[in-house]
């Protein structure tokens, strides 16, 4: 039976480019849903007017929901309607249509559950992104590996993405962050489902389309969210589902590191106001938790790194499912 193949497409004040975007859906592709996010230029009568694809499906919501909202509820559709692959491709024409059999291949192959984009392969390339977004970019990138945990991922951030249905039917759809958090926030599900993610070259096309997403205006947002989901990984990785070396390297670590620094503070503020120098002792004192800390701190990132996820699940979820069907 051939591998069925469905898009997804938020659409949000992006009707001067979706028409483009789904005429360069290739015949490989079974279904197009269109998520209509409550869009103020009704996007979803738009297309309905103006496209004779009898694969398009428009989807609507009453209240704009995100990104990521409008993404889950394409998921969701997909699932129902049976669809073996998912990709999501944005509506403003920057991804190119004709990228999808690289997207949707390694999944196929049984190599990746969720493949993404990767804008930043090709140096000679970059030098055409916006300053400003290639900045931004590089700055999430690290706050979305530290979270997520998938340390061999570039551009992070980026939406063109495929995953296997077997792998979006476990996802928590209502914990996910439905706004411009929604990526990062999918890759930190996916590492809790030990999902391997595998990044696909691409360039993206910059023209007139307009972004709605404002770097400094999500940056603290950002830096709270992954935050959390790097405190929320640890747990459950390393304390929760599996104790290992690293689960003892990290809280001694910071133990050590903290403690030398208090001390070395407290101390250094103390020969100021006397006007004493510091015995040798006390700076050793200082000096030897911090080391030792910071060793084991990088030895926890170590073992971190070497934690990627490097194979696929959704076969095996897929069997899963069918011994449950046929108990």
């Amino acid at each position: 039976m051939p591998v069925q193949i469905a898009v997804v497409i938020p659409s949000y004040k992006v009707i001067n480019h979706i028409l483009g975007v789904i005429d360069g859906m290739g015949s490989d592709i079974h279904r197009i849903y269109v998520v209509d996010d409550c869009c103020p230029m009704n996007s979803g009568d738009f297309v309905e007017a103006n496209c004779t694809d009898p694969r398009v499906v428009v989807l609507r919501h009453v209240e704009n929901q995100g990104v990521g909202g409008a993404v889950m509820t394409g998921y969701r559709a997909a699932i129902e309607d049976g669809i073996d692959i998912i990709v999501k491709v944005d509506g403003d024409g920057q991804m190119d249509p004709a990228l999808i059999p690289s997207f949707v291949s390694p999944i196929i192959a049984g190599e990746a559950d969720y493949t993404k984009g990767n804008r930043f392969f090709d140096l000679e390339r970059i030098a055409q992104m916006p300053k400003l977004r290639l900045f931004g970019n590089a700055g999430l990138s690290f706050l979305t590996k530290l979270s997520s945990g998938y340390w061999d991922l570039f551009d992070p951030t980026n939406g063109f993405t495929a995953i296997h249905r077997d792998v979006a039917r476990h996802l928590p759809m209502g914990r996910i962050s439905k706004r411009y958090f929604f990526e990062t926030d999918m890759l930190f599900r996916l590492s809790t489902l030990r999902a391997v993610v595998l990044d696909v070259p691409m360039h993206a096309k910059y023209g007139d389309e307009v972004s709605n997403l404002k770097i400094s205006q999500v940056l603290s947002e950002f830096l709270f969210k992954n935050l959390r989901n790097f405190g929320k990984r640890v747990f459950y990785n390393y304390y929760l589902r599996n104790l290992s070396l690293a689960s003892f390297e990290l809280p001694a670590g910071l133990a050590l590191l903290l403690f030398g620094m208090i001390y070395g503070l407290q101390h250094w503020l103390t020969s100021i106001g006397t006007g004493q120098v510091a015995s040798s002792g006390t700076v050793m004192l200082a000096a030897m938790p911090i080391l030792l800390g910071v060793q084991l701190l990088l030895a926890f990132f170590g073992q971190d790194i070497a934690a990627t996820p490097r194979h696929a699940v959704h076969p095996r979820l897929r069997w899963s499912a069918l011994e449950v069907g046929n108990a």
